[in-house]
């Protein structure tokens, strides 16, 4: 052999030491920077317990070494749930897919409660570990708390709105309602608190007859008293009174407006709004105190920033925005009216001149604030 050809076999076998030495570290080394990585970092076996968890994973998740290897990632005691508050199924845990498909999963967000508590927020990334035969022999699952970063998102959002879309079964709906084939949809113009705990709603659709809506509402067990408010264009408007809460209580509790209930062959679906800066879990939870099987489908965040209801509406004292909501969804202002003064006054459950007292103070809240205050302002 040539002294060049020997340089070159020994420059070969060099290179090939140092690239096995990149690839694969001593094994001391690679658990001492397993275990101080600033990323927290678990690692699970093929039979899906934790095999590993540094310490950056033990404080994030609220618990010691020694608590989490060995236990199954599958266990319901992890208090893994989605945005809306339901529980992530093993099925769609993340662990779950890598181990079944041998692909990486990334950017899976959820949240978790921890043995104190309280909730975090997680960003996760899955990856596998192949054996020689390429099978998942370890899935690695590195995650970050996003706690932060969710709560300075909720700050960024005051001025926008979360559309949301919730799903049921069609049993949500009275057997009148329940449909065949396309859609029937209930638009929701106003709910309207009243002193002693009761509502008056307004709503109206263009899918049914007047008094198959008016027949449908009745029988729906919170609401009584429905009347027909009127019938323009075959569009229909109904108003009822609910002595006990309702789904679509749910969004003005939390600040918010409820919008719609669409009714399908096999489901029923409640759209609403809440400000940006409101968790929808807490949507979520209402509306399953009456469906509990229900899910949150859609989620859009919109900007909207306050305009003069918003304005108006801080300005108002309860009972005044009360009454105006009631005056103008109820067909007041109407010609002609659809809604008297001693109509409204008696949903209020109060005399005429009360009410009248309390619409005339809301009008002059409103003409002061268009006339007045936006005037100055602009000066």
């Amino acid at each position: 052999m040539t002294e060049s050809a020997e340089n070159d076999e020994t420059e070969e076998s060099v290179d090939l030491q140092e690239d096995k030495f990149v690839r694969t570290p001593p094994e001391d080394l690679a658990r001492r920077v397993f275990d101080v990585n600033p990323v927290s970092t678990v690692v699970i076996d093929s039979a899906g317990s934790y095999a590993f968890a540094n310490e950056r994973a033990a404080e994030t998740l609220g618990r010691t070494n020694e608590d989490i290897v060995g236990r199954s990632y599958a266990e319901t005691e992890w208090n893994i749930y989605y945005d809306d508050g339901s529980p992530v199924p093993v099925s769609e845990n993340p662990v779950t897919q890598v181990l079944e498909t041998g692909e990486p999963v990334y950017g899976f967000e959820h949240w978790i409660e921890l043995p104190d508590g309280s909730e975090r927020w997680l960003s996760s990334n899955s990856a596998p570990v192949l054996d020689d035969d390429g099978n998942v022999e370890y899935v690695v699952v590195s995650f970050e708390d996003a706690t932060a970063l969710k709560r300075r998102e909720e700050r960024l959002t005051s001025d926008h709105v979360r559309r949301l879309e919730f799903r049921t079964d069609r049993t949500a709906v009275p057997p009148s309602l329940r449909v065949a084939d396309d859609e029937i949809r209930l638009e929701v113009d106003s709910v309207v608190s009243l002193q002693n705990g009761t509502t008056v709603q307004y709503m109206g659709t263009s899918d049914l007859p007047a008094s198959e809506f008016v027949t449908a509402v009745e029988e729906v067990p919170h609401y009584h008293d429905a009347r027909l408010l009127s019938s323009i264009d075959g569009y229909h408007r109904v108003e009822a009174k609910a002595e006990s809460a309702t789904v679509s209580q749910v969004f003005p509790d939390l600040g918010g407006r409820a919008r719609a209930v669409v009714i399908a062959p096999d489901e029923v679906r409640f759209l609403g709004e809440l400000p940006g800066d409101v968790d929808p879990r807490q949507a979520a939870s209402g509306i399953r105190r009456f469906h509990p099987e229900v899910e949150l489908v859609s989620e859009d965040l919109v900007y909207s920033p306050q305009l003069l209801y918003g304005v108006v509406a801080d300005a108002l004292t309860e009972r005044q925005l009360s009454a105006l909501d009631a005056a103008y969804f109820g067909g007041y202002f109407d010609t002609p009216r659809t809604s008297t003064g001693d109509e409204l006054a008696d949903r209020f459950d109060v005399t005429r001149q009360t009410f009248n007292q309390h619409l005339r103070k809301a009008q002059q809240t409103v003409l002061r604030h268009l006339f007045e205050k936006s005037g100055a302002d602009a000066r």
